[in-house]
């Protein structure tokens, strides 16, 4: 499976109710009906995604606050998942690979800006392409594992050196710097590097030197030990089709691009020491959460191992992972604090996001009213536009000129046959104007969907509500 970033893909999770709070769960949050919220969260999101399972860790003020898992960790029998279970996390293993390089910069071992031609002269146009490029997918080395899927090749155990052997001494896809594009073989070439220049094995060094001193005790090398070294049973479905376990990639083929296995609460104590900088120099921090810019001035959004970007105007970097069986995703706001951590036992389900989207809104307060509160008046008014209504005292004078009889009677004929929403999330938030612009995915039965947002004045009245596809 490929360990490619996904933009967020906010899915919708309807019928959110309260469920009780599982004895597994481990919470110090400030505020007990934030528990139950998360819990409502996942549950109702694996009752609608048919996800096994999902295990969740929170921080907040720089420490764990809450971690539980929901569902089931294997299908047959039916196995309870437990927040001391670890998952394979797939491409997140790659901030690993990325700090280790960080750390060997910081005693002059190497540098960012060093040809690859230093450490592998044999590679295709190494002495063109440097570290930085390939840890931040602007090399043009070829993906070695694009499909989403294993292929039978791949069933088979692989080194690392025969990968690149295939992968790495082709053409180049593109050349170095004047494109983003992810490729998992920059990766085994940057944990090569690493076990090169330090002497040791790679999983050793990430063991010796990251996972040992922050006490990630239930992180393991998922690649050479394989699936029967964690408890979750790895689940993948054809179309629409039952849950069946996955097929597992043959020992060596995710070597430095998705290694790594661990519980939620572990991956959070990462977070944690990035919230912190404790653990790299604040310079390899910067360089490690810094977007690359292409040759030409784009930025890719990327930095060493991880998106870089915002959400609803907080500074936010984050990665997904996907692996044979398992998807994950991290994400970490720096300057706030907080964190969000979410592992599924299912490849290429979308349970992971709708789970972490929302338990982030949740976390986040916006001019001391809950995103919950704004979701539920833009429903309430999406409701009485299917019956060609609205209350025009929530609206400026502009938006009840907007909202003519004609108007009021186009938006009743195309919005009434879609009916009753069963998801209404906002997905994005911004400022404009003076305003704020808030957006939302609406989603029905069948699989419909159409997009609503809204500007809002300084007063809390609304210049805006407008519905389009989504295309």
């Amino acid at each position: 499976m490929h360990f490619r970033p996904a933009l967020i893909a906010l899915a919708l999770v309807g019928g959110i109710t309260s469920a009780p709070l599982p004895a597994a769960a481990q919470s110090e949050l400030p505020d007990a009906a934030l528990g139950v919220r998360i819990d409502s969260i996942a549950n109702a999101a694996l009752a609608s995604t048919g996800a096994p399972s999902a295990s969740v860790a929170v921080v907040l003020h720089g420490r764990v606050v809450y971690a539980n898992a929901y569902g089931s960790a294997k299908l047959q029998p039916d196995v309870a998942a437990k927040p001391d279970m670890a998952y394979g996390i797939g491409s997140i293993s790659k901030q690993f690979a990325a700090a280790s390089v960080l750390m060997l910069q910081q005693e002059g071992k190497l540098s960012l800006n060093d040809p690859v031609s230093r450490f592998l002269p044999e590679l295709t146009r190494s002495k063109d392409i440097t570290i930085r490029e390939l840890l931040s997918h602007t090399s043009g080395y070829q993906d070695y594992w694009p499909q989403d899927y294993v292929p039978p090749f791949m069933q088979q155990p692989i080194t690392p050196q025969a990968i690149l052997d295939h992968w790495a001494k082709q053409p180049l896809d593109f050349e170095p710097g004047t494109k983003w594009e992810y490729s998992n073989t920059n990766y085994v070439i940057a944990s090569m590097i690493v076990a090169k220049v330090s002497g040791v094995p790679f999983f050793t060094f990430i063991q010796k030197r990251i996972l040992d001193p922050l006490g990630m005790k239930s992180a393991i090398d998922y690649d050479v030990l394989g699936p029967s070294s964690i408890q979750p049973v790895g689940y993948m479905r054809y179309a629409l089709g039952p849950l069946v376990p996955a097929t597992p990639t043959g020992k060596g083929w995710i070597h430095g691009a998705g290694e790594l296995a661990m519980t939620a609460s572990d991956l959070a104590k990462w977070d944690i020491a990035m919230i912190r900088e404790s653990l790299l120099a604040p310079a390899s921090y910067k360089a490690f959460e810094t977007t690359m810019l292409l040759r030409n001035g784009v930025s890719t959004g990327y930095g060493l191992g991880v998106d870089v970007g915002n959400m609803n105007g907080h500074r936010m970097i984050s990665h997904n992972g996907e692996v044979a069986g398992f998807t994950a995703g991290n994400f970490v706001f720096p300057d706030d604090s907080v964190a969000v951590v979410v592992l599924t036992n299912q490849d290429a389900a979308p349970a992971y996001d709708v789970i972490s989207q929302q338990i982030i809104r949740a976390l986040f307060m916006t001019q001391g009213v809950t995103v919950k509160e704004h979701t539920d008046l833009a429903h309430r008014i999406f409701v009485d536009l299917q019956r060609g209504s609205i209350d025009r005292s929530l609206f400026t004078a502009d938006a009840n000129a907007y909202f003519s009889e004609a108007a009021l009677r186009d938006f009743a004929s195309s919005l009434d046959s879609l009916g009753a929403p069963v998801g209404f999330i906002q997905t994005s938030q911004s400022d404009r104007g003076g305003m704020t612009e808030r957006s939302y995915r609406v989603m029905f039965r069948g699989g419909h969907a159409v997009r609503a947002w809204t500007y809002e004045m300084p007063d809390g009245k609304l210049e805006q509500y407008q519905v389009a596809p989504i295309g």
